[in-house]
């Protein structure tokens, strides 16, 4: 008695284990994170077999001015609490300490609020303790976390991205802190990205766009016409990191597909393989998503 028998081909075998290994084999996704953020994210989905679009939505830079957040870093020792809500701004507050001379110690004795493990990563690295990390990483799951461990007189030190959403700031002064917000960073719109993307939207060569802040969902999508949002839609997954994202995505018709219940760039590549794998792909060599 043959014992292989009823046993698929091995050549089944393997294509199957392939497709585990790397289920995103055939897929091309669009990462719209700005350039120096974008490696991780990259990684992670083309370890899942995708072939990646960097097509950076956002460029970040220095603000206007470092006078407020100097002025600030000078004064660590008048704050009760610093608030880091990227580690963007994390980032930028190394540089300056260097430039100013200062170091990271200083802010012993103060306490620290990350808003997502990944700032309160890039916080350790520095080796400062992180005393608070929201079980949601945007801001309404921060000032959760942060009521009752604020007192009325606590002086909350909060260097982040000019131009930001204020519902941190507004809920921060209603629990009676007061709050002073200095602009660590800026961003503004990547350029030149456009005519190649439009080119492979148009011709169906993208399966999934990313958004990973409001700003690369903003600015991707006023990089085309509503009438090129339309156009292209209906054949690409739209993938949000968070709702503050995805409700920025939809003010431009962009409606979100797949959004991780985790805010984080691993949370988001693994919600993105899961999504795919429920989708068939069309017969051919580029694998493209069925209708």
């Amino acid at each position: 008695m043959d014992a292989d028998r009823g046993a698929p081909p091995r050549s089944s075998s393997r294509a199957a284990s392939r497709a585990q290994a790397r289920p995103l084999e055939g897929r091309t996704i669009v990462v719209t994170r700005a350039a120096a953020q974008a490696q991780r994210f990259t990684q992670l989905l083309e370890a899942a077999g995708a072939r990646v679009i960097e097509a950076p939505a956002i460029v970040i830079g220095p603000p206007a001015s470092w006078e407020h957040l100097d002025a600030a870093l000078g004064a660590l020792s008048t704050f009760s609490w610093l608030v880091f809500t990227s580690v963007n701004g994390v980032t930028m507050v190394d540089r300056r300490l260097s430039a100013l001379g200062l170091a990271w110690s200083g802010l012993t004795g103060r306490r620290v609020a990350a808003i997502g493990p990944a700032t309160a990563d890039a916080l350790r690295e520095h080796g400062v303790r992180v005393d608070v990390v929201p079980a949601e990483y945007r801001a309404e799951g921060l000032v959760e976390r942060l009521r009752g461990l604020l007192g009325r007189g606590d002086r909350v030190l909060l260097p982040r991205a000019a131009q930001t959403r204020d519902v941190l700031v507004t809920s921060l002064r209603a629990l009676g802190v007061e709050v002073v917000e200095v602009p660590a960073y800026a961003t503004r719109r990547a350029e030149g990205n456009s005519a190649r993307l439009g080119e492979a939207l148009s011709a169906g060569a993208v399966d999934a766009v990313t958004f990973t802040s409001s700003s690369t969902a903003r600015n991707f999508a006023e990089m085309f016409s509503e009438a090129e949002r339309r156009a292209w839609r209906g054949r690409v997954a739209v993938a949000s990191i968070g709702p503050i994202t995805a409700a920025t995505a939809a003010e431009y018709g962009l409606a979100t597909d797949i959004m991780p219940a985790e805010y984080t760039i691993p949370a988001l590549a693994r919600a993105i393989v899961e999504w795919f794998a429920r989708i068939p792909k069309r017969p051919g060599p580029r694998g493209r998503r069925s209708d």
